[in-house]
């Protein structure tokens, strides 16, 4: 990759110190570095340190340089910006277009790629406004690495977390990185979203997964050159663009595409939140109160066990990859689950993702652990879908 002008922005968290790490590792990269401070973040960590490893001075004030109209100038020579760390009030900021500091001034002056890594207590991350802000910002083609979930200041521990410098460097790089073509050639099939078992002609049991991930892992293999079927599960979002896409509601329809695309694919990546039961029964006309009465009770029968099925079909040289989405909070013990499962499927990787009423499934970010056959952790990612999408991909290239 040829040298680029980097702007570092750091805001006055105190994971700013994680900075530091930041802008080392965009230096190590070869890159030009140059550090756009807040006042407040010089509070967190110290002028004579950035310097030092950025090898460059300093910026904080919009009156320093004022006859080379740096306010300006620094976003206009910029090839890319990350702002590490992002505090709730830098992205109130930003979303709002405020520009009372060298650092706003920089963002506004600026066409190169937008990269934040936001960090503050869990509380802030989830507040209405901070997500309302990061939604606009998002809209308008910025990427958001992060939060991580993990120890915050004091006995706190959640979301909130920056996340590890040398993710944030690898991923804003991989903003304008040449187009990487290293699937090209393949035949990727991918599921995605969540299958439904009707009850009666109105209700269905279900899951509350969008297909987000799955629609981002598609979205993500076709740019690399991949040629991809996308099975989608009562999708929720928009379909990727030059995919083919089968669409299907229940579990013995999502089985039936699946073996059938999987035929011919060399990749087959199950991330569809798949049912492990279906009703005994279906109903031709709704089930009423009435008919009832205060109690309903349902038999259920197992669906069959697509990955492991698939894993024992394959044919020589196929890849799979298949997802486990579990609510185990220790992390530890969320690996351990992962393992155990990849051991029962005979898949060849398993990507392991904690979910819960705010995390995973329906939202813009995922956590990942992705497991190789024997159990061990081959890579990690943590940020939004279509960058974890490419740590993915990462794995099987």
């Amino acid at each position: 990759m040829a040298r680029l002008t980097v702007v570092v922005g750091i805001t006055g968290g105190i994971a700013a110190y994680k900075a530091v790490g930041v802008v080392r590792a965009f230096v190590l990269a070869g890159h030009d570095v140059h550090v756009v401070a807040t006042e407040a973040a010089l509070r967190f960590v110290g002028r004579p340190t950035l310097e030092a490893i950025s090898r460059n001075p300093v910026h904080d004030s919009l009156y320093e340089g004022v006859a080379e109209v740096r306010h300006v100038a620094i976003g206009q020579s910029a090839d890319l910006i990350v702002i590490a760390p992002a505090t709730a009030n830098t992205i109130a900021k930003l979303a709002a277009g405020i520009a009372d500091d060298l650092l706003g001034n920089t963002v506004l002056a600026s066409e190169a790629p937008l990269v934040i890594a936001p960090a503050m207590h869990t509380e802030m991350w989830r507040n209405a406004a901070t997500v309302a802000n990061i939604a606009t910002l998002r809209s308008r083609g910025v990427t958001i690495v992060g939060p991580a979930s993990g120890q915050l200041t004091g006995s706190d521990s959640g979301p909130g977390r920056l996340e590890e410098p040398e993710v944030i460097a690898r991923r804003a790089l991989e903003l304008v990185e040449p187009r990487r073509t290293d699937l090209a050639g393949r035949r990727i099939v991918i599921t995605a979203g969540g299958t439904r078992e009707p009850l009666d002609p109105v209700r269905f049991l279900g899951n509350r997964s969008s297909g987000k991930q799955g629609v981002a892992l598609a979205e993500a293999a076709r740019s690399r050159g991949a040629e991809v079927t996308l099975i989608g599960a009562n999708l929720e979002v928009a379909h990727p663009e030059r995919c083919d896409v089968v669409a299907v509601s229940t579990t013995l329809e999502l089985r039936d595409a699946v073996r059938a695309a999987a035929a011919t694919a060399d990749v087959v990546i199950m991330a569809a939140a798949v049912a492990d039961y279906r009703p005994a029964e279906v109903r031709d006309s709704k089930i009423t109160k009435e008919e009832q009465g205060d109690e309903l009770t349902l038999r259920l029968v197992k669906n069959p066990d697509i990955l492991a099925e698939l894993a024992s079909e394959r044919p020589a040289g196929q890849t799979i990859i298949g997802f486990a989405a579990e609510t185990e909070p220790d992390d530890a013990l969320l690996v351990e689950r992962g393992r155990a499962k990849l051991a029962r499927k005979g898949a060849d990787f398993l990507v392991v993702n904690r979910v819960g009423w705010h995390e995973g499934f329906a939202t813009d970010e995922n956590s990942i652990v992705v497991l190789a056959e024997g159990g061990h952790v081959v890579t990690e990612g943590n940020g939004d879908k279509l960058s974890v999408a490419n740590r993915i991909l990462d794995v099987i290239v």
